[in-house]
């Protein structure tokens, strides 16, 4: 059998029904697919008997009529008819029209450069890569350099928007989430939905993201995209991928905190960024740095860990699965989600039910002592851990893993960690747990801080723990000091702060050696890279609210 050396394939629709197409030296192939991306009846057609191909809607008998559309195209060519009683049928012209509805080069785009994030060469990434395609490929974009912190956000929140198909962001996570949280905020305005009620089923938004990655770590690149290269980014931007992406939202009570896709942490991943904050002068080297001398710190605190499980006969954390490009858990999770509405458009474009059954059944609750506690929507890869946090983890089943990594010696957390910078199972030790679940929330247990409201301290302790309270009573501070390009939004008030916080510090008489601060009851979360302002938290995972230029992780072993 002979292999043809060039093939080009495609996702194209016919009616209402997806195909998978494909051109060879030879033919022109089209094969239905089903909604679990089993593969139907394939029609072939030789190259040499193609008649024609024209754009738009095209009919030539009984008289021709053309209706111009851009995402549309008709393909004629010569069909062989059935035989009968020995005698060969006539040809006849076969006419077949594709759609290709996710497709086709954007006209126009907006896009926020960083200049500060990473090794600061967002505007030279930009130049030198992104803008050259982005003009071969016929797209107009507007340029916004931004100069300080949230600058992003508020430009999609209040400026007009119309004739954009798609907001960029050229620099690292705290970029990307300042885009995230300004075109979900958006959308919910103008569909008169409230971000701050925990049980409001959010509106998907419609306008796209795209991530060309400058910044240190890139964490969502990587985890969408399987790597961090520029080039590859904007070229799913050119070709219109389309990648449906969870959100995890986090309230205090009945307000909104913020948006998450890669982590919300507490315990160890909350200490490594909260003493990062002390060293910014370092530059990327601090989270390093910080996170030895958290290890070395060997802390865990006590919690009380409420989840809401999801359906365990889709999917499971521990099922060695990689959610991939045309993922089938993904593409089934779009019914259970949004059950009324029968294509992507239609649920991009109308206003879905605020309320849903998603956070029907029964809360599981779990009490101790936690070296971390994580939640990821996502496998929060990286280059230096190529599998993430969690490597079963969906991009948009409707689901967030939740890592309960219970009190443990510092050799067996320092097990767990590596772990995940190599091919070994860090769910298989006995003090780590995962869950799959909907919904979350945290609390301190019972008695817990009314044991912290009543300890005194004395003054000469206060002194010594001056740099740790900077951080921990006034954060601020932090939005201040940041210089890295990272968001730092607070979405509630900033004068809850000190008291939240500081009514949580509890106090001992004694002080850690590598932190040269004394050991604290209660950790704070890190979310996304930023410190939130409270303890005790919610979160609801919010199915497939955004779209991303992308398509997920392309599987290494075809072609």
């Amino acid at each position: 059998m002979e292999i043809d050396s060039v093939r080009v394939e495609s996702s194209l629709w016919i009616g209402n029904k997806r195909y998978r197409a494909s051109l060879s030296g030879w033919y022109f192939s089209w094969t239905e697919v089903d909604k679990r991306n089993r593969e139907k009846k394939t029609i072939s057609v030789p190259v040499s008997e193609v008649i024609g191909v024209k754009e738009g809607r095209v009919e030539i008998q009984p008289q021709k009529k053309v209706e111009d559309t851009d995402l549309d195209f008709t393909l004629f060519y010569v069909k062989h008819n059935s035989k009968g009683n020995g005698i060969r049928a006539p040809w006849s012209l076969g006419r077949t029209q594709f759609c290709c509805p996710s497709r086709g080069l954007k006209t126009s785009l907006l896009v926020f450069i960083n200049p500060f994030g990473g090794k600061k060469r967002g505007k030279q990434i930009f130049h030198s890569l992104v803008a050259p395609l982005f003009e071969l490929a016929g797209i107009s974009s507007h340029v916004v350099v931004t100069e300080r912190a949230n600058q992003a956000r508020d430009y999609i929140l209040k400026k007009d928007l119309t004739g954009f198909d798609g907001v960029i962001c050229v620099g690292g996570d705290g970029m990307f989430s300042e885009l995230l949280h300004g075109v979900i905020g958006r959308t919910q305005q103008e569909a008169g939905v409230s971000e701050h009620d925990p049980t409001v089923m959010l509106q998907p938004c419609d306008l796209h993201i795209g991530i060309i990655p400058a910044g240190s770590t890139d964490c969502v690149c990587f985890t969408t995209m399987g790597n961090n290269d520029p080039v590859t980014s904007t070229l799913h931007i050119i070709i219109g991928d389309s990648q449906p992406l969870d959100v995890c939202s986090v309230h205090y009570q009945s307000t909104l905190v913020r948006y998450s896709v890669s982590m919300v942490g507490y315990g160890f991943y909350g200490d490594v960024l909260a003493e990062s904050e002390r060293h910014r002068w370092m530059g990327p080297l601090r989270y390093d740095y910080s996170g030895c001398m958290v290890y070395l710190c060997n802390r865990s605190y006590p919690g009380l860990v409420q989840y809401l499980p999801a359906d365990s006969h889709s999917s499971s954390p521990r099922d060695n699965t990689r959610c991939l490009s045309g993922c089938r858990v993904c593409s089934e999770s779009k019914e259970r989600l949004f059950p009324h509405f029968e294509s992507s458009s239609s649920l991009y474009s109308a206003n879905v039910s605020q309320y849903s059954s998603e956070l029907e059944g029964e809360w599981v609750t779990v009490e101790g002592r936690f070296k971390c506690i994580s939640l990821t929507c996502v496998s929060s890869s990286c280059p230096r851990s190529p599998k993430g946090l969690s490597p079963s983890a969906h991009l948009a089943d409707g689901t967030a893993d939740l890592i309960l990594v219970r009190e443990t010696n510092s050799l067996g957390f320092l097990t767990y960690l590596h772990r995940h910078t190599n091919t070994q199972d860090q769910f298989d030790l006995p003090f780590v747990e995962v869950h799959r679940v909907k919904a979350v929330r945290f609390s301190l247990p019972p008695g817990e801080e009314e044991e912290e409201e009543e300890e005194e301290y004395e003054e000469g302790d206060r002194e010594i723990q001056v740099s740790t309270e900077n951080v921990l009573e006034d954060p601020e501070k932090l939005c201040c000091s940041n210089t890295a390009g990272h968001s730092q939004q607070h979405l509630t008030g900033r004068k809850e702060r000190g008291n939240v916080t500081k009514s949580r510090v509890k106090r001992r008489g004694f002080v850690c050696g590598p932190c040269g601060t004394k050991p604290r009851s209660v950790s704070v979360w890190n979310c996304d890279g930023e410190i939130l302002p409270h303890t005790e938290i919610s979160c609801r995972v919010q199915g497939q609210l955004v779209r991303l230029f992308a398509r997920g992780i392309e599987d290494s072993t075809t072609p």
